[in-house]
């Protein structure tokens, strides 16, 4: 077989570079709480960032402008009573944040339009349901309001969040903590990867494993699993010899990897990011000081490596900026936030060209901020595909709506439910009153049936509890 020296790509040239340090965030105390998640989320607005905090959980969050030092005083979100573990912003309106922390609760904030002039301690909504540390916070990427939380009660909850409520809750389906979970391009599905070394692909609202992979990868180390665009999932994790691998798999057919490639012996976690619009995954090792990034094609060896960007200090996390985002005539195709002990730093990766012209083959249309269903639209079953939008004349942000939160009930039970129809009115009242009533009574009857269910299942526990204390009796 005759194989070409150099593979024609693109991104063959892709070059990272870090801003001069008067484009940095300075004099930001990071958070020291170990837990594998990358501790910074960004937008086209603001970039947020998880800090050491007395007393409490905090993070801060800075329009993507307020660089320099940043004010020891300067005002932190602060309303979680424990570490913050995670943090998400919403791919539908950039002024809400989602957070997740050890105090047990989900939290969603509304960030001003100007960025935080006072300590935010007020959440939209606080979500409660988890009965440990909440790790991993997601959005749904094309379904409004729609947050997924994973705890370390290895429970994953999908929540409601213009109601308040959980809709959807995966329980007994990981036997252990659970490292990472991601939606699939449409959010039909999500993969999950377990302590338990599986990865799992699980529809949610069917409640349903459709496939799943027994040691995906060897090692004890945490796994990172994601989907990639065209439904194949992208891992990442350590082989028996504490390698760090990357692997691809179809989960049609997860007998056998597509592709797998040992790195190095580093014991970092290796964090994905991914851009769908040019197949390019960049790895982010925790602890590292490079980046790594890869092509994926339909052609062998699959995962091509493309280049790594190095720096002299290792990293404490990672932001990663929406293509939206991005400076298009400077051909920038991502863009990374590096979280060091105290600084934040900003690092651009380019594609070089000649021409100052917008390059369309670098910017396919990309997904916008609109979603392309409501909350109601998704828990019913539908699904929709991102709505795309072009760049080729720049990313021009529009006026985001605050997040509002109508609570459906008074008696506030706080126990997920299987998968029902949220019926919260959008639009003026209808005369079908009668039909209304109806799904009123429906809605009722559900909640009735649902806090019996939770009556039994709390007498079984008691039964079971009792059982046990009379056996430590005897």
């Amino acid at each position: 077989m005759i194989r070409r020296v150099v593979r024609q790509s693109k991104f063959r040239h892709v070059f990272g570079q870090a801003v001069k340090n008067d484009q940095c965030y300075d004099d930001i105390r990071v958070s020291r709480v170990t837990w594998d998640s990358a501790f910074c989320a960004v937008n086209p607005k603001f970039v947020a960032i998880i800090v050491e905090a007395s007393g409490g959980g905090a993070f801060l969050v800075l329009p993507l402008l307020k660089t320099g030092r940043i004010d020891k005083a300067y005002p932190t979100v602060c309303g979680h009573t424990g570490p913050v573990l995670d943090i998400d912003w919403c791919p539908h309106n950039d002024h809400v944040i989602a957070s997740g922390s050890e105090d047990c609760t989900v939290m969603v904030w509304q960030i001003p339009e100007n960025g935080l002039t006072a300590p935010l301690s007020e959440p939209v909504v606080v979500l409660e349901g988890h009965s440990k540390r909440v790790g991993i916070v997601t959005w749904h990427p094309t379904a409004r309001n729609v947050l997924l939380s994973a705890g370390c009660d290895n429970l994953i909850i999908i929540w409601n969040v213009g109601t308040g409520e959980a809709l959807i809750n995966l329980e007994d389906m990981h036997p252990d903590v659970i490292f990472s979970v991601c939606w699939s391009r449409n959010g039909s599905l999500i993969c999950t990867a377990c302590k338990d070394k599986k990865v799992r692909v699980v529809d949610p609202r069917k409640g349903k494993i459709i496939a799943e992979k027994d040691k995906a990868h060897e090692g004890a180390r945490p796994m990172r699993a994601i989907f990639l665009a065209d439904g194949n999932i992208f891992t990442t994790g350590f082989s028996r010899m504490s390698e760090r691998q990357l692997a691809l798999w179809n989960p049609k057919n997860m007998e056998d990897p597509i592709s797998v490639h040992e790195m190095d012996t580093s014991n970092g976690v290796l964090l994905p990011f991914y851009d769908p619009d040019t197949n390019v995954v960049y790895l982010c090792g925790k602890g590292d000081s490079s980046i790594r990034y890869f092509e994926i094609t339909d052609e062998a060896p699959y995962v091509h490596y493309l280049n790594t960007f190095s720096s002299k200090e290792p990293q404490r996390g990672m932001g990663y900026m929406p293509k939206r985002g991005l400076d298009v005539n400077k051909c920038e195709i991502a863009r990374f936030y590096k979280l060091h002990e105290r600084k934040c730093e900003p690092i651009i990766m380019t594609v070089p060209r000649k021409s100052d012209l917008f390059q369309d083959d670098l910017y396919p249309d990309t997904a916008g901020p609109d979603p392309a269903l409501e909350a109601e639209e998704w828990f019913e079953g539908k699904n929709g595909e991102p709505i795309l939008i072009s760049l080729k004349h720049g990313y021009v942000p529009g006026k985001n709506r605050d997040l509002k939160v109508v609570k459906k009930n008074v008696l506030d039970n706080k126990a997920p439910k299987k998968v029902e129809e949220p019926a919260t009115p959008q639009k003026p009242a209808s005369p079908q009153l009668t039909k209304k009533n109806e799904v009123k009574l429906e809605e009722l009857l559900r909640e009735v049936k649902s806090l019996r269910d939770l009556v039994t299942l709390q007498d079984r526990r008691i039964a079971k509890l009792e059982d046990q204390v009379a056996k430590v009796a005897i």
